[in-house]
Formats: C-alpha cells, sequence, structure tokens
C-alpha cells in the first residue's frame, strides 16, 4: 500500500508541552506546573454574556472575519492601550485561537525556500508552522546573559537576502522575558533597512510586571505598514477554552489570511465573540486583578528559587520562571521526569522550546499560591537531594 502521510508532516515532532501533562493526568495525587492556562475562572460577566447570546438564538455563522462589533471594540482597545489605529473592516480577523493567527500569517506571507527568524526559547507552534507554510526556520538562541532579550546584533546576523519575515514572541513563553522600548527600537531599525515583516505574537501583553507598560513594535515609526499583531483573550481574560484570538495587519495581507480563514475555518465561535465583546469594553479591571496575584506568585517564586540556591533570571512579563538546573548534571528532560517520579509534580523541559531551552525547566505560575507552595516545597526537596548525591560523587 502507498504510504498515505506528507514527508513535511512526519518530520515534525510533537508538542513537548504535553507529554508530562498526559503523564500527570493519570498519576494520583500528582501536581502540575506544566500548563500555561490561568487557574481563574472567566469572570461572570464575561460567561453571562456568552449564556444570553445562546439563550437569545445567537448560534449562527458571523462574518469570515468576525464580529463588527467585537473588532470595532478591538481597535477601541488597541487605541487605548498603544496608540495603535487599525480599520476594523478591512485589518481585524478575528481566529480560533492565537495559534491559528499564527498559521495563517505564515502560510499567507511565505513562499517556498523563504526564511523565517525565530528567536528560541520560544511558543512551540512558530517552528512547525513556518514548515508547514514551506518556509525555512532560522533559529536565533538567545542568552541568558541578554535576559532572554533578542538584541538587534543577534538578528543583523541572522538576516540573509531569503529573509522575509521575524517571530517577535514577547513577553515569552517560555522564559518570561520582555522586550523594552528601546530593545525594539533597535530591532525596528534592523527590519526597516533590511525590508522584512514581523509577526508579534503578543498575547501576553496585559500581563508585564515592570515599571514600564507593554511596548508593541507595531507602535513604532515605520513598522505598522510591516507588522501582523497577534493577541486574544486566552491569558488576559482566562478564556482559554472559548478559543478566540485575533489578529490585525495591513490590508495588504489581512485579505490574503482571510481567504485561508475562510476556507480552513469559516469563522471564530459565535458565542465565544459575544463574550469578548463584554470581556474588552469591561474587562480592565479583571486583567488587573488577575495581573497584581500573577504578580505576588511571580514574587513569591523568585524568593524561594533564591533561598534554595536555584539560578532564575527574573522574568517581567506572561507567568512563567525559567529557572537554571545545569548545575545537577541532567539533561532538562532527566531533571523533569525524576521530579515528576520521585515528587509528583509535573514541570516542563526547557528543551520542549528549542535546544537552546536545554539545562532549564518553564515552570508556570497560573496556578494558585497554595499549590505553588507545596509543589516547591516538594522541588526544594528534590534539589537538596541532587545536591547531596552530587557532593557524595565528588
Amino acid at each position: 500500500m502507498r504510504n498515505p502521510l506528507s514527508d513535511k508532516i512526519v518530520t515534525i515532532k510533537p508538542s513537548g508541552i504535553r507529554k508530562f501533562f498526559d503523564i500527570v493526568s493519570e498519576m494520583e495525587d500528582a501536581l502540575s506546573l506544566g500548563v500555561g492556562e490561568p487557574d481563574f475562572d472567566t469572570p461572570w460577566h464575561i460567561r453571562d454574556e456568552g449564556i444570553y447570546s445562546l439563550e437569545k438564538g445567537r448560534t449562527f455563522y458571523t462574518s469570515n472575519a468576525g464580529l463588527k462589533e467585537l473588532r470595532v471594540e478591538i481597535c477601541n482597545y488597541l487605541k487605548r492601550r498603544f496608540g495603535l489605529e487599525y480599520d476594523p473592516v478591512h485589518e481585524v480577523i478575528l481566529t480560533v485561537g492565537g495559534s491559528e493567527a499564527i498559521d495563517i500569517a505564515l502560510r499567507a506571507m511565505l513562499n517556498p525556500g523563504d526564511e523565517v527568524i525565530i528567536p528560541q526559547p520560544c511558543f512551540v507552534s512558530y517552528e512547525p508552522c513556518a514548515v508547514l507554510a514551506d518556509g525555512v526556520p532560522v533559529i536565533i538562541n538567545l542568552k541568558a546573559e541578554n535576559e532572554f532579550r533578542l538584541t538587534a546584533q543577534e538578528l543583523e546576523e541572522a538576516i540573509t537576502d531569503k529573509t522575509k519575515v521575524l517571530v517577535l514572541p514577547f513577553p515569552n513563553n517560555p522564559t518570561g522575558a520582555i522586550m523594552e522600548r528601546k530593545d525594539l527600537e533597535a530591532i525596528a531599525e534592523v527590519v526597516i533597512r533590511h525590508d522584512i515583516f514581523v509577526i508579534t505574537d503578543e498575547i501576553y501583553a496585559e500581563l508585564s510586571y515592570g515599571s514600564e507598560r507593554h511596548v508593541s513594535i507595531a507602535e513604532l515609526p515605520g513598522m505598522k505598514e510591516r507588522t501582523v499583531l497577534i493577541n486574544g483573550f486566552s491569558k488576559a481574560y482566562a478564556m482559554t477554552g472559548w478559543r478566540l484570538g485575533y489578529c490585525c495587519a495591513p490590508a495588504v495581507i489581512a485579505e490574503q489570511m482571510l481567504k485561508i480563514h475562510q476556507f480552513a475555518i469559516m469563522c471564530a465561535p459565535t458565542t465565544s465573540q459575544y463574550a469578548a465583546v463584554e470581556a474588552i469594553k469591561n474587562g480592565d479591571v479583571d486583567v488587573e486583578r488577575m495581573r497584581e496575584e500573577y504578580n505576588q506568585r511571580r514574587r513569591y517564586l523568585m524568593h524561594a528559587f533564591a533561598e534554595m540556591g536555584l539560578p532564575c533570571f527574573e522574568p517581567y512579563g506572561a507567568f512563567y520562571v525559567f529557572p537554571c538546573i545545569r548545575e545537577f548534571g541532567l539533561t532538562s528532560d532527566e531533571f523533569a521526569t525524576r521530579f515528576l517520579q520521585e515528587e509528583k509534580v509535573a514541570v516542563v523541559p526547557g528543551a520542549a522550546f528549542g535546544d537552546c531551552g536545554e539545562g532549564y525547566l518553564r515552570i508556570s505560575y497560573a496556578y494558585s499560591l497554595e499549590s505553588l507552595k507545596v509543589a516547591i516545597g516538594r522541588l526544594a526537596d528534590f534539589v537538596g537531594r541532587l545536591k547531596a548525591e552530587r557532593d557524595r560523587e565528588r
């Protein structure tokens, strides 16, 4: 029988995030710090709007691009928060989560052989989506000494005459790293000079903890016309299961993204769109409340790591920490596997987010402070045993 499979899809590895999640789901009394999903319920006023839409029988398709009311509110939000102005009719598309937006942006923009620069460690979808769009991923290994930020020099050195797109994944999953305005200004200068495009994934834009607000590269002079901005409702509004994201792009790009969306999806979930109108209009207080609690958890983890002597740079975005475990002589997969087996706590090996993530762990603090305290207590015990083992071998 002929091989029924695509050679291209067979070469793509499954997500390294889900491996430990699947194991812990079947392990009694286990704790998971592995999944990047808020532990908060979607706020009631948002759920109520979704329920009301069902009661009113609003169960039909929306337009392909999504409810115009929601697209208008997204534009209002982006102008209010970042000073960005988009045309809700021609430059905004509602997608099934931010993940769909990543996929259709790359498929709309790439020709076979075009290079896509992807700074790693990063979210697991960018590289396989680039491959599926017949692009060539070019990986930049970010460095802890730079707080896992992308530098203009690193970008300059990665660009060739085949480069077309830079993926800019900040605030970052898995490191929690951010890019400040001065960092983005240096990146923008390189992007404009080499005439390339940017896909900026800003799904964690509202979860920034530094003294300065989040800055979008699309705000900078000369960048809006060469940037696809991706965001959504999953993280900031605790709406992961509603599966709703959006992208904003120049009309010439958005028009082609919409064609792919039409044929593959039709439209984003109708109920989710009605709920999202309420979220983006009246959810600022909810976002701030959740952000403050995440920040409390972040500070707790940094203090706990310092006490147990586990090196970790201080992250100022998203809800992840990325401690270094190289001193123990274990791969990140070995460390995570032993930790799960011996202490019944799941974390994600750093290598799941790119080769340069080896020697690190991703720990999510999208869990209650009480759960974090139990899990980190077990981590301290485990680290103590590893240090004792190491000392005995010397």
